[in-house]
């Protein structure tokens, strides 16, 4: 079989398969473009640095990996640089650069390197910096820049506007001002009709599949709906969970990470089910607005038993009987 352009000898059966880790990543990459004009339109030159300095520093960090270490590394197979656009998307547009290359260096060496590099890693490396970033930087991490106020100006997320003060405080916040990305929030969040323009092609490719997009997507909208229903006095719409926070880029973009989730059909349900439902508990009863961070990571450390009890069927088996 043929990865990277190095032709590698197997045990059969065999496949050829057109498609290298470079042009996966660089795809991922260029789908993410529409959501990433959006936050450049709301953010302005602010979204371009974070974005630059991301992309930079992870890229600068697995070099010096690769230059120091003897183990061979391809920092330039996109897969770093993903993993840079991706962090930039989880943080906000004034983050300071200093902060932006912390991120950077979690990502690329506690979320990827020390698990032996690309494909070995059990977390997504994004989120890793994200919630690390979020624990130990929490001011700059909760001080969001609001979309078109170039003067500085902050405030908080809708989620965050729902927990502090209360389901009247968002009533003025319609659908179209989640979907279209008039909202406070990180680069990655304030679009979700952005995204999913972007991952159609992903899905088109077959890079990523609907079981853990859909899945994760209608656990948050049944859960937070149950409890909409039960007390709409006090809790919000299941519309507004699902267009409001980083459901959708962490839904179609870091949920569906190949290395971090699940092979199997079966497999891929429930871990969409579980990201779903943990996203749903720590909104609606956790001290965090949002979820979709932790509960990825949570879902993550599960991958390993979800493949071995739901292993994925091996090409060329049949059946018996």
């Amino acid at each position: 079989m043929e990865a990277n352009g190095v032709l590698i000898m197997d045990s059969s059966p065999l496949g050829r398969a057109g498609e290298s880790t470079r042009k996966i990543m660089f795809t991922v990459c260029l789908t993410l473009v529409p959501a990433l004009a959006v936050s450049v339109w709301m953010f302005g030159w602010d979204a371009v640095r974070v974005l630059a300095l991301t992309a930079v520093f992870t890229v600068g960090v697995e070099a010096l990996i690769a230059k120091f270490s003897n183990t061979k590394i391809d920092y330039l197979d996109g897969s770093a640089l993903l993993t840079g656009i991706l962090l930039a998307m989880n943080v906000p547009s004034n983050a300071p650069w200093w902060m932006l290359l912390i991120g950077a260096i979690v990502a690329v060496v506690i979320g990827k390197q020390v698990f032996g590099g690309l494909g070995q890693n059990i977390f997504n490396p994004a989120l890793v910096a994200r919630v690390f970033l979020l624990i130990s930087f929490p001011m700059q991490m909760t001080s969001w820049p609001l979309p078109g106020a170039f003067d500085g100006t902050t405030g908080a997320t809708p989620l965050g506007i729902l927990k502090t003060e209360g389901i009247g405080a968002i009533k003025t916040i319609g659908v179209g001002d989640l979907a279209m990305g008039h909202i406070g929030g990180s680069l990655g969040e304030i679009s979700a009709l952005a995204l999913l323009i972007g991952s159609l092609y992903l899905f088109y490719k077959k890079y990523i599949t609907w079981e853990i997009p859909v899945v994760f997507i209608g656990t948050v909208f049944v859960f937070t709906g149950a409890f909409y229903l039960i007390n709409p006095a006090q809790y919000a719409s299941p519309v507004f969970h699902i267009f409001t926070g980083g459901l959708f880029l962490g839904a179609l973009y870091m949920a569906t990470d190949m290395v971090t989730s699940p092979l199997s059909f079966k497999g891929k349900l429930l871990f969409g089910f579980g990201c779903g439902f943990f996203t749903a508990l720590i909104r609606l009863f956790g001290s965090y607005p949002e979820g979709v961070s932790f509960a990825i990571l949570f879902m993550n450390a599960f991958v390993p038993l979800l493949d071995r009890y739901f292993p994925d069927k091996k090409f060329g088996m049949v059946k018996n009987g």
